[in-house]
């Protein structure tokens, strides 16, 4: 999963719900301008991220794509966080990095890019912003959360229903996607939810990025196994990875993990959660209109509507869940 996956894990709280409460750190004056900065790199970043995976893949194999661009940011977050003083992480640690790792970054991030070899970047994106839906029903009833408020229901409903009119075949909406890739994006979200949740009680370093470091190298490990069992090292061929398939996998390392995550982790420490989660239902809509602009992937009016539907029903979740905090 995408950024939008990946820098959630900072506070351990799952993607789209940064914290029922205020975050850790109380709101400290910002200038306007440098806030607003912030909020655009992780709305335009992360939202474009789903575009980058795509020009990647196009010439270098998806799981290969994926371990490599973890490692290399995973390996960057781990070195800095460790030179600035970060204690050495314990073999417990790295046990729930691998666990975490796998579940965040193979069966969630991992599915998600093996699926846009078939399903277009902005219907990716729309599928995949679903985490806050999987989140309520997982916390419920797996995890001893509370039960979800009539609001979250709904938005929860509202959004099964956008999911099943995007992704259902052709003679429910005209257009229809790919069953397999359907399949690989539903269980991403899934997969994400579970492991976010399932990191609250794992034992990790205290110090954000090294954990997010060590969250990375281990998925990133376990995607490039991935790759070699499933034979996409034959696949890959360096003399005919394409320029745009570089360009795509360097904005992923760089500005899709590290920019944005740098992003992210300081509104945490200036904004509200409140304000900063709206990321959750921006991003699909960004992906949407580069993909159409960029990329030239349909926009119909199915598409749209759709989209609508989704980004409203996140919105709800996200919204209500707040008001109840």
């Amino acid at each position: 999963m995408t950024p939008c996956v990946i820098v959630a894990r900072l506070r351990h709280a799952p993607f789209g719900h940064v914290s029922s409460e205020r975050t850790a750190f109380a709101p400290a004056p910002a200038p306007r301008w440098l806030i607003l900065t912030a909020f655009a790199s992780v709305y335009l970043l992360w939202g474009s991220t789903y575009l980058a995976i795509r020009f990647a893949i196009e010439t270098i194999p998806p799981f290969l794509m994926a371990g490599v661009r973890f490692l290399v940011a995973g390996g960057i977050l781990y070195i800095w966080a460790r030179s600035r003083g970060a204690p050495r992480p314990e073999r417990a640690h790295w046990r729930s990095a691998f666990i975490i790792g796998g579940l965040l970054l193979v069966l969630s991030n991992g599915a998600v890019t093996w699926a846009e070899q078939t399903v277009p970047s902005g219907i990716t994106s729309l599928i995949v912003c679903t985490v806050p839906l999987w989140m309520v029903m997982l916390d419920w009833l797996f995890f001893g959360g509370g039960r979800p408020t009539p609001g979250v229901m709904a938005g929860v409903v509202l959004g099964l229903f956008g999911v099943l009119w995007l992704i259902g075949p052709s003679e429910l909406n005209g257009g229809g996607v790919d069953p397999a890739g359907a399949a690989a994006l539903l269980a991403a979200p899934v997969a994400w939810g579970f492991g976010s949740l399932w990191s609250r009680q794992a034992k990790l370093p205290k110090e954000p990025l090294l954990a997010i470091g060590m969250e990375m190298v281990a998925g990133g490990a376990l995607l490039l196994a991935l790759g070699l069992v499933t034979g996409e090292l034959s696949r890959l061929h360096i003399a005919e990875i394409s320029a745009r398939s570089y360009i795509g996998l360097f904005y992923l390392v760089i500005f899709g993990a590290l920019i944005g995550f740098t992003a992210y982790l300081w509104l945490l420490r200036v904004a509200t959660a409140a304000s900063v989660s709206t990321h959750s239902f921006v991003n699909p809509v960004i992906a949407v209109l580069l993909g159409w602009a960029v990329a030239g992937e349909a926009v119909t009016t199915r598409t749209l509507m759709a989209s609508a539907v989704i980004v409203a029903a996140v919105a709800l979740i996200t919204l209500s869940r707040r008001s109840a905090a």
